[in-house]
């Protein structure tokens, strides 16, 4: 895949009247609709954000939003849906981020590893959900997982940070756009506590869900690949 700059918009990585569907773990889905999600029905997290900023900032684009996020999801769970829940939906484009239940098993289902994915089996579905879908698109974006703690000596905030940076190491590989949610945290942990974005440090609150629909439009907004 590449990224035609001719296609975009001032620098915009979208091309106008096509498809954004966006997928991963209850961060995503905040309540959206069944079985897709869309309009009214995009749910009331960053996806809704994303929609709102899009359609203020760059009204001429006319992007289709779709929300498929699921509750509890990890890479595992996309990828048995993922048939059904990207490919049949023919997106022009494509954002991702799953990885806080992956790395999230660890620690509240610690006496069941049946339910962990780790890094390595993480990178190995990632990437050929990946590979599967690329030629399929226009665009697509990586949104790496995140831990709203200061602490990077926490052991759930270092693990995160492993499957961060796997995520970084996929957009590189497959010149995706790549959108460093953890980063746009840390830089507001650095005045504020945990407990301003999120009560259990993962599920963002208003104000998370909007530090994270800016951060995907800072990224998107560049237009290119990481």
């Amino acid at each position: 895949m590449s990224f035609d700059p001719m296609e975009a918009d001032s620098g915009m990585l979208f091309a106008a009247n096509t498809r954004l569907v966006m997928i991963g773990d209850s961060i995503t889905d905040c309540g959206r609709a069944r079985p897709v999600g869309e309009g009214p029905g995009l749910g009331n997290g960053y996806v809704q954000f994303v929609e709102a900023l899009l359609t203020v900032d760059h009204p001429e684009l006319r992007l289709r939003i779709t929300n498929m996020g699921i509750s509890g999801n990890t890479v595992r769970d996309l990828k048995e849906r993922w048939e059904e829940d990207v490919i049949a939906l023919a997106p022009d484009y494509l954002s991702v981020m799953i990885g806080t239940n992956d790395v999230w098993r660890h620690f509240d289902a610690s006496l069941r590893p049946e339910t962990w994915v780790g890094p390595e089996d993480y990178e190995r579905i990632y990437a050929e959900l990946i590979e599967r879908t690329l030629p399929l698109l226009k665009g697509l974006i990586l949104m790496t997982p995140f831990f709203i703690e200061p602490n990077r000596a926490d052991p759930m905030r270092a693990m995160m940070d492993r499957y961060g940076g796997i995520v970084k190491k996929l957009a590189a590989r497959y010149s995706a756009v790549l959108v460093d949610t953890q980063a746009a945290f840390d830089r507001l942990l650095e005045y504020y506590h945990s407990y301003h974005f999120a009560y259990d440090r993962v599920h963002p609150n208003h104000i998370g869900h909007m530090v994270l629909a800016r951060a995907f439009l800072e990224a998107v907004e560049k237009g290119h690949g990481a």
